[in-house]
């Protein structure tokens, strides 16, 4: 982990060296603080699993430091997130909000989503990500882009 950025609060984010091992690393993290926000047996495993296929992506396609970053909703404020404003698909209406996951990258060229046929060993992490979330999109900075996925909580 080249560090922690914030895990106080209503949001948790860490930077990843592009290591294989920083795939284990994000996924560890992740774990952590939804066991600490007590989300681990409401979204844990989806979660961990969805990160840590977009941070496989991101290591298999950019060079640089690979960013996660955990939105809880706030429990007394208003729906939404920080960032889903700013995010293509994200929609209105009276959903609540969920879990925002955000894996980040230097590379500003999109996620390809990929048909993987059932030989193929690679190809389906976006199609988990498709499948398991809410929603989810790109979202584009300065300096690269941010993948995000929104999963519902329960209550």
């Amino acid at each position: 982990m080249i560090g922690v950025t914030d895990t106080e609060g209503e949001h948790a984010e860490w930077s990843f060296p592009a290591v294989p091992g920083s795939v284990r690393s994000a996924r560890h993290a992740v774990r952590d603080a939804l066991h600490h926000w007590g989300l681990d047996d409401a979204v844990g495993d989806v979660a961990v699993l969805l990160v840590s296929e977009l941070v496989t992506n991101s290591l298999r396609y950019a060079s640089g430091p690979i960013g996660v970053r955990l939105v809880r909703p706030r429990p007394d404020g208003p729906g939404g997130h920080p960032a889903s404003e700013a995010t293509a698909g994200a929609g209105g209406g009276a959903e609540k909000p969920g879990l925002l996951v955000e894996v980040s990258d230097p590379l500003s060229e999109p996620p390809t989503e990929r048909a993987a046929g059932p030989e193929d060993e690679t190809g389906r992490g976006l199609q988990l990500v498709a499948c398991s979330a809410r929603r989810w999109g790109t979202r584009y900075g300065k300096s690269g882009k941010a993948v995000w996925f929104e999963l519902p909580l329960p209550g």
